[in-house]
């Protein structure tokens, strides 16, 4: 018989921590179809179908009549185009670019969230851009990018707000964002109509609304 004894296990500091981790997967139970999301989509998409109907992209002078922000206009008192330019785009490519990140990012914060207070996120965003983008710039320029660089602002905060509740199961969606900042801030730079200074205003006050804003999440994780 053998007389070689079991070696002991040894107790690491990981192990401890994996065994007291009460945080919850963050990305458990969101939805592919989350709702307000879906309705801004399909607003966006609407609205460019009715520029192309309009002619609006045939001039600089169309797509200012169609709604872009214009810092004259907006002095002038045509308030409304803060967010009618928000709403607005420059090309296909445009469009299906800010879709497609919207969906993506859109159902992280809406899960968070929640219908409501994503809807103050993503149109407080889109505010905050273009007002600081009518301060910086004269314009004309289009595009629910900035709304959307505050929809990213505000599931960033909220994660890193609430690191000891939350989880990710796939940290990729990091180098996706950074991709497509740095798509959305090339556009800026060679199209008359996208303004980086819309980027940098909403992604402030969606960063902002997120600080305030306690995630609905986190409600629905103590009483489910």
């Amino acid at each position: 018989m053998s007389d070689e004894r079991e070696k002991p296990i040894v107790i690491t500091p990981d192990m401890l921590a994996a065994g007291s981790d009460t945080r919850v997967d963050f990305e458990r139970g969101m939805r592919t179809a989350p709702p307000l999301i879906l309705l801004l989509i399909a607003a966006n998409v609407a609205l460019f179908g009715w520029e192309l109907a309009a002619g609006a992209l045939a001039s600089r002078e169309s797509i200012v009549e169609a709604g872009a922000l214009v810092r004259d206009r907006v002095l002038a008192g045509e308030w409304w185009r803060l967010e009618s330019a928000t709403f607005l785009h420059a090309g296909w490519d445009h469009l299906i670019g800010n879709c497609l990140v919207l969906y993506v990012v859109g159902m992280a914060c809406e899960h968070a969230f929640g219908f409501a207070r994503t809807a103050v996120v993503y149109f407080t965003s889109g505010l905050t851009g273009s007002l600081l983008s009518t301060a910086l710039s004269p314009g004309p320029s289009v595009g629910a990018s900035g709304a959307i660089f505050g929809v990213v602002a505000a599931v960033v905060v909220a994660l890193y707000r609430h690191q000891k509740h939350f989880y990710l199961r796939d940290k990729r969606i990091g180098f996706v964002l950074l991709i497509w900042a740095a798509y959305q801030i090339s556009t800026g730079l060679l199209s008359p109509y996208i303004d980086n200074y819309g980027h940098l205003g909403g992604f402030a006050g969606g960063a902002s609304a997120a600080w305030l804003l306690e995630p609905s999440l986190l409600s629905r994780r103590y009483t489910g």
